[in-house]
């Protein structure tokens, strides 16, 4: 599904250039779940936001299905994103003195889905999330866990093929962290493909493989047996 061949990110020009990303080759499979791992300055951010189409890179191939990212024009990637991806946040990103409906029907919005339509998907989404009892409750009524189903239900309700998650339980404690990974979990197994930053080995747990970068380049892959 998702193929990266030689794929190089450089900041800035001459001598104030700096390499994120070396040399990246990376095939993820429809269905598959990943998660991306290494210390801070690895490259990991760089690589979500290339894969999430947020980012271009300097050098390299970025193919989804038939389809040359890099051959895509700024309004393309756009919709590229609106339509192929949904992404869930580590700061959940809602909108504030917004009801949980009301966030959720977001993306529905920009789709261009009539009011019915987007409030009947938008209540299913939060419902499976277990959230259809908190659909008036705006961001600050909910604790984190909470917020972070939202955020899931607004990244799901468009139906992507690929989920792009940026350290989803980096603000939760351990019991909630663990809900939402389940969450994401049962997402992945009906087909939907998961690609998630983590800093914490039981959350790469689950995934059916983990990446470690270390200075920009793929240090190891590891396979989980389920």
């Amino acid at each position: 599904m998702i193929s990266l061949k030689s794929i190089s990110k450089v900041y800035g020009s001459g001598d104030a250039a700096t390499t994120v990303l070396h040399d990246i080759t990376l095939e993820i499979k429809a269905g598959e779940f990943v998660a991306i791992m290494g210390p801070s300055g690895s490259g990991k951010s760089t690589l979500l936001n290339i894969l999430g189409t947020l980012d271009v890179p300097s050098s390299g191939e970025y193919t989804f299905l038939d389809t040359q990212i890099g051959s895509l024009d700024p309004d393309q990637r756009a919709l590229f994103r609106r339509y192929i991806l949904g992404f869930i946040f580590q700061g959940y990103n809602l909108l504030k003195k917004t009801t949980s409906l009301e966030n959720v029907e977001m993306p529905l919005i920009y789709q261009g889905i009539d009011r019915k339509t987007r409030k009947t998907m938008a209540y299913e989404a939060l419902k499976s999330v277990g959230l259809e009892d908190r659909l008036y409750y705006d961001p600050g009524q909910l604790s984190g866990g909470q917020q972070q189903r939202v955020a899931i239900a607004r990244a799901m309700v468009t139906r992507p093929k690929v989920l792009i998650a940026d350290e989803p339980t980096g603000n939760l404690d351990t019991t909630r962290s663990h809900e939402i990974m389940e969450v994401i979990q049962t997402f992945n197994k009906q087909g939907i493909t998961v690609i998630m930053v983590t800093h914490e080995k039981d959350i790469a747990a689950y995934a059916s493989r983990t990446i470690y970068l270390r200075d920009g380049r793929i240090e190891k892959e590891v396979k989980h047996v389920s």
